[in-house]
Parts: C-alpha cells; sequence; structure tokens
C-alpha cells in the first residue's frame, strides 16, 4: 500500500496492479472512488465557506 491519498492509492491500484478485472471488481473499485471523490467534494465546500466566513 502507497502511502498517500487514497486517490493516489486508487491509482497506484488501477496502474500498478493487476491488469484485469472482474466486472465487479471494476464495479466495487469505482464506488470506492465515487464515494471517495463525494468525500473531498464535501471538503471542498466547507472549506469554502470557512474561507468565506472569515472574509
Amino acid at each position: 500500500m502507497c502511502n498517500g491519498t487514497h486517490e493516489r492509492h486508487m491509482m497506484y491500484r488501477m496502474h500498478c496492479g493487476r491488469q484485469f478485472y472482474t466486472k465487479e471488481e471494476k464495479i466495487e473499485r469505482l464506488e470506492e472512488y465515487k464515494k471517495w471523490l463525494e468525500q473531498e467534494t464535501k471538503g471542498v465546500e466547507e472549506t469554502i465557506k470557512e474561507l468565506k466566513k472569515a472574509s
């Protein structure tokens, strides 16, 4: 497992791991990535709100 963000870990797994995945594995990976993106988006939105309050 690499040290760093989940995104880098996902990219490592997708590019340096196995080359062929089952349909179920692809769906699982995409769902994990979607969840990560949603969490990242929430964090960005919270940061924007905090910065606007500080202005």
